[in-house]
């Protein structure tokens, strides 16, 4: 059989409606990370340990949750053949998305003391719920990414129009919500809840030409599952993916880029309402945060872009911005200014291009590694991984909120904190995530060992073994 896919190139508009698909998960999932734990204890007012325990929970569910939907996904189907490999559970995944995080903001009116128990187990079902759908439409999504776009050149390009429209919709998913909210106004995180779902939807449907596999990497896909003469089981598949250094230097960086970006975005709202000037302490003042990392994020992405076709080096492009994305949060830890906050964060956003750029061409030259390693395909199993890798940078983060506000005093449910709970606001925003993405960014240095020319040789393999 031909490999003629890999020299096809996608049309744009092609790329584009995959890339209104990481829109629509994009902007549910941050506006997900930068509300419920604020949500929870500020607003509702339970007790920090209970949001802790809730959240590590699904923070579990979903690093179990993600390597198993991985391995269950990326075997054939009945229908598979007809809808193609990725495209029906992209679907079944992407749709309900917005409904569950609609229900994490509607909870049980009961007392946060008296009623609790009933509280953390609304939080504990409707983060799981989420969860369960956006696992398996992200790790499908991820999975459709090497085997839609097969040459280096095709990914750079869809990974320049892709990763726009994913920080449109981080963006408007830090941006929005803000906007629709009141300070103390419970029926206002409803309302946002509501609108929240209705544009996962809608930019969802947009995505669906873009999803959509492409017939001869499905046929190709049916005849080389045909001839495998046994499946490997999920942990023996697990542990080969482990035996590659490439891989784990990608995981334990991308770790630690979940600790900062997931810590930086939770903490915004507790600066913007405790920590900044008075007259700046209200819901739509996040935006203009937002709005700057939009700005950094955005302009410097050609950039990054231009640099990894300069360098023809995808992996010392993203070495490169995670060193800046340490370097760069050093300065929020010291600033107590509402502007300066918006131009440090814009500044940051310039790194955060950097690797957002990286991510998915950098994890693509693991995945073709790993083909030529094992002859088979796994893609769903290894992204199923890297989201639970992801989900034990929740877990740190989480944790990191817990045990900062347990020491630093801060009161749940007040309207005013100490001087040491707004110091130890600064401490998760910036301080423990810059030592993190620094120790991430030093391993992948020292371990990771994929060069352009080893890139190359991989990608001429995988031609030759028809994969």
């Amino acid at each position: 059989m031909s490999n003629e896919k890999t020299e096809t190139m996608h049309s744009k508009l092609n790329m584009t409606s995959y890339g209104f698909g990481s829109m629509s998960r994009e902007f549910v999932q941050m506006a997900f990370n930068v509300l419920v734990f604020f949500y929870y204890e500020v607003e509702i007012g339970l007790n920090v340990w209970l949001i802790g325990l809730a959240l590590v929970i699904f923070a579990v569910y979903n690093a179990i949750n993600d390597p198993l939907i991985g391995y269950l996904t990326n075997r054939p189907f009945k229908f598979t053949k007809k809808w193609g490999r990725r495209f029906p559970w992209l679907l079944l995944g992407g749709f309900p998305l917005g409904f569950c995080y609609f229900l994490v903001f509607f909870p049980p009116s009961v007392d946060p003391v008296g009623g609790a128990w009933i509280i953390f187990a609304w939080l504990t079902f409707t983060t799981c719920l989420f969860d369960t759908f956006h696992s398996l439409y992200f790790v499908n999504f991820q999975s459709l990414f090497p085997d839609k776009f097969g040459s280096i050149e095709e990914r750079r390009t869809a990974a320049g129009i892709y990763i726009p429209l994913g920080l449109i919709g981080v963006a408007l998913g830090a941006i929005l919500p803000p906007l629709i909210i009141t300070f103390e106004d419970l029926t206002s995180y409803i309302i946002q809840g509501l609108i929240v779902m209705v544009i996962t939807i809608a930019t969802m449907l947009l995505a669906i030409p873009g999803h959509r596999d492409d017939n001869q990497t499905v046929d190709i896909y049916l005849t080389t599952y045909e001839k495998q003469a046994k499946r490997e089981s999920f942990l023996k598949s697990m542990k080969l993916a482990f035996k590659q250094k490439s891989f784990i230097a990608f995981m334990i960086l991308y770790t630690m880029y979940y600790v900062i970006i997931n810590s930086l975005q939770a903490s915004l709202p507790y600066v913007v309402r405790f920590a900044v000037e008075p007259e700046y302490q209200k819901a739509r003042f996040t935006t203009f945060i937002m709005a700057g990392l939009l700005i950094g994020t955005i302009i410097s992405i050609p950039l990054w872009v231009k640099l990894a076709q300069k360098t023809n080096d995808n992996g010392k492009v993203m070495l490169i911005s995670a060193i800046l994305l340490g370097v760069f949060a050093f300065p929020l830890i010291f600033i107590k200014t509402y502007w300066s906050l918006v131009i440090a964060v814009t500044v940051w956003g310039i790194a955060l291009g950097g690797f957002w750029s990286m991510i998915f061409p950098v994890f693509s030259d693991v995945i073709d590694e790993s083909i030529v390693r094992y002859k088979k395909r796994e893609e769903g199993t290894y992204i199923g991984i890297q989201q639970f890798f992801g989900r034990l940078g929740l877990i740190i983060q989480v944790l990191s909120f817990a045990i900062v506000h347990e020491l630093t005093g801060f009161v749940e449910g007040a309207d005013t904190q100490t001087d040491l709970a707004i110091w130890g606001i600064y401490i998760h925003a910036a301080l423990i995530p810059m030592i993190f993405i620094l120790i991430g960014a030093l391993f992948f240095w020292i371990v990771y060992d994929l060069n352009p020319e080893k890139i190359s040789e991989n990608r001429r393999n995988i031609k030759e073994l028809d994969l």
